[in-house]
């Protein structure tokens, strides 16, 4: 599993694209699912009122059929007594006549269950229905009885449409006649009404997923424009850093040239005229000790006097180059042995001041602050014109900082407000972005004060002390 884990490592980018895109997307989705609910549920309660409101238009419709049928015959009921046979007869011949529409039509069952009118399911006349009931199991011909008896109301059930046979919801209104124990009622399937129900949910439905894909495309669109300008950004940033990095190829390839410039001046200047004096030396010692001359003892400590100037200057060139005791004794004693010679070699009277650092700062931080301190000090013996000089090193709660300050005649405006401005300040300042710190520096007419400041992360955690280590201190 290990194995196959760097291959999903998410680069940079990578990284940045889900960080600006994933929030996006889940605002966006919790905003479609909102949307979708309150879509939804507000659509189901004006279809629920829709509904509602055809239902009772058709109720009311199935009471006012009822009252037209019961005019038809309320003369012949009135005047007739409980068992007249000949006003049921005539009453039922006056329902059986009222149809209407493709469907409508009355029926009549006694308060036993026997159905005496059913003008368009006429094998329903005379036989006993009680009991009966829809697939669904809602009771029909005790129910309607049940109604009648308590004077009258709707009830709702499946029932096979006369015209097509399918079954089909049926809602009616009956009324009961008690004197003669009749339920008269009549109905209206409402499969119209429950289809226009269905298209509106469905018309709902098609409305939500419209707006699910118009909120899908705008956030497909403003993912693409997030990626777009992520590309944008990337490649313009990668531009940019092609271009820092040449020009920092390029200053590094400047400074190896000024370095090697430097050493190959002093070579030339130090070290090889100090060994051509050496050769002068030792030929003329040669010649006057095969004259018998008694100078040449003379010319050859004079030859052994330049050798050993040679030595001394191979010495500080390789002492500039990698100074031995920065790695054997520290930060401290570097800058002490920098600042004696650069004392001794310009006549600049200068201070050094430090606290033991017992060597707690990291490899990086002690080359740092020691290449800073060396650039200062070249800065000054070139351009500052100064007769004294401060270095002042030491650490605190915070890290280390590294103080040079001078008499000098300052430095340009420009220059100590962008310390990346002159060669010497802009290596300064890079060696200590790099340690993540900070360098600054305040110039005026009376001289120039650079302080580099190392954070505390540079900073080694003291050694434990071992038993061993205690009794050697012992």
């Amino acid at each position: 599993m290990r194995r196959f884990l760097p291959r999903f490592r998410l680069s940079y980018a990578q990284k940045l694209f889900l960080l600006a895109t994933l929030p996006l997307i889940l605002a966006v989705a919790a905003i479609s699912v909102l949307v979708a609910n309150q879509s939804r549920q507000l659509a189901e309660r004006e279809i629920k009122a829709l509904e509602e409101q055809l239902i009772a238009a058709q109720k009311a419709e199935l009471k006012n059929y009822l009252s037209i049928a019961r005019t038809a015959f309320v003369n012949i009921y009135g005047r007739a007594a409980p068992d007249d046979e000949a006003a049921m007869l005539a009453v039922t011949q006056i329902l059986s006549s009222m149809i209407y529409g493709q469907d409508g039509y009355f029926f009549v069952f006694d308060y036993d269950g026997t159905n005496l009118v059913s003008p368009r399911q006429t094998y329903l006349i005379g036989g006993n229905w009680a009991g009966l009931e829809d697939p669904a199991g809602i009771p029909i011909t005790d129910e309607l009885i049940r109604i009648a008896r308590q004077g009258g109301g709707y009830h709702s059930y499946d029932w096979a449409k006369p015209s097509t046979g399918e079954t089909a919801r049926m809602v009616t209104y009956v009324v009961g006649l008690q004197d003669w124990k009749w339920a008269i009622g009549t109905g209206i399937f409402i499969d119209d009404v429950l289809e226009t129900v269905a298209a509106a949910r469905a018309q709902v439905e098609a409305r939500v997923r419209r707006t699910t894909m118009y909120i899908l495309a705008i956030t497909v669109g403003a993912l693409l424009m997030v990626f777009m300008s992520g590309m944008v950004i990337t490649i313009r940033e990668r531009r940019l850093a092609d271009a820092k990095l040449k020009e920092l190829t390029q200053r590094v390839f400047d400074a190896q040239e000024e370095e090697r410039g430097r050493v190959a001046r002093e070579l030339h200047d130090g070290i090889s005229q100090l060994l051509v004096g050496v050769r002068y030396a030792l030929d003329s010692a040669r010649r006057r000790l095969s004259a018998g001359d008694a100078r040449a003892t003379e010319t050859l400590d004079k030859g052994i006097d330049h050798l050993s100037g040679a030595i001394q200057e191979v010495r500080r060139i390789s002492r500039d180059l990698r100074p031995g005791v920065l790695d054997d004794l520290g930060l401290g004693p570097a800058l002490k042995a920098l600042t004696d010679d650069f004392a001794a070699r310009t006549g600049i009277e200068t201070e050094f001041n430090t606290v033991v650092f017992r060597n707690r700062l990291d490899q990086d931080a002690k080359i740092a602050l020691y290449r800073i301190a060396q650039e200062a000090l070249t800065n000054i013996e070139r351009h500052a014109g100064a007769r004294r000089v401060t270095i002042d090193v030491r650490g605190h709660k915070k890290g280390a900082t590294l103080r040079i300050a001078d008499d000098g005649g300052g430095i340009a405006p420009e220059a100590a407000s962008k310390p990346g401005s002159g060669l010497g300040l802009r290596n300064m300042q890079e060696r200590v972005e790099q340690l993540d710190g900070a360098l600054r520096i305040f110039s005026s007419r009376s001289g120039t004060v650079i302080v580099a400041e190392v954070p505390l992360s540079h900073m080694l955690q003291p050694q434990a002390q071992t038993p061993d280590s205690r009794k050697a201190r012992a």
